[in-house]
């Protein structure tokens, strides 16, 4: 009777930690650095880094996949007197721009990733690989662009209590225009939707909180 008790605790228990972590949601923020290829950079995206920040949203269908939607806000900046670019009339050309970045994400975890009992294996840290589409906004100088942009990137997830996440997050954005930087067709090579654009960099810290439990009764887990 007594092996039978235990037995029936230490389910319940396992029952009651899949059941409790088990949620559809996150919903958090951003913070970090944001960087720029293109026209006035050609080789270190750092060089002038800038900072990002903005909010974010996934939707987890399981314990591998993950669908990301984010809105982050963005500085950029060059000088194309740190790498001697000669420019058209021999001018040199700096300048500072707003990014506003909207897309969505698919991200898919190396590891079952969460909290449970031991034989489901998760882990409750993971790296994950990530692609997507979306859209970015630019403002130089009073003038504004918008450019449809192709997000790739590696990250690390940690659940650091059961609804609480971390995270470190890097992508480069390929832009699919070529006025990031408020320049385009420079020494007449006319830009195209691959060719010639300009790329944005962000690394991002996140902070998540998990909603949404899949089902309020579970009898068993998938």
């Amino acid at each position: 009777m007594k092996k039978i008790l235990i037995a029936i605790v230490m389910f319940l228990s396992a029952w009651g930690v899949v059941h409790a972590q088990d949620y559809r949601y996150e919903i958090g923020a951003g913070l970090g650095v944001s960087g720029y290829l293109g026209d006035v950079n050609k080789s270190n995206f750092l060089k002038h880094p800038g900072m990002a920040g903005g909010v974010l949203f996934r939707y987890i269908p399981n314990y591998r996949w993950a669908l990301k939607a984010n809105i982050y806000a963005a500085g950029i900046s060059g000088n194309s007197d740190d790498y001697k670019l000669v420019f058209p009339g021999g001018n040199s050309y700096k300048f500072n721009s707003t990014l506003y970045d909207m897309g969505a994400q698919m991200e898919f975890n190396f590891f079952d990733y969460g909290l449970g009992p031991a034989y489901l294996k998760l882990k409750r840290l993971t790296p994950y690989i990530t692609l997507g589409i979306g859209g970015t906004v630019a403002s130089v100088s009073g003038k504004t662009s918008f450019a449809v942009n192709m997000p790739l990137g590696v990250g690390i997830k940690f659940k650091l209590k059961e609804r609480l996440n971390l995270g470190v997050e890097f992508t480069m954005r390929k832009a699919f225009g070529d006025k990031l930087d408020g320049l385009s067709d420079l020494n007449g090579i006319k830009s195209s939707f691959a060719k010639n654009t300009d790329w944005s960099s962000f690394t991002m810290f996140t902070i998540t909180y998990e909603f949404s439990k899949r089902c309020k009764t579970c009898h068993y887990v998938d």
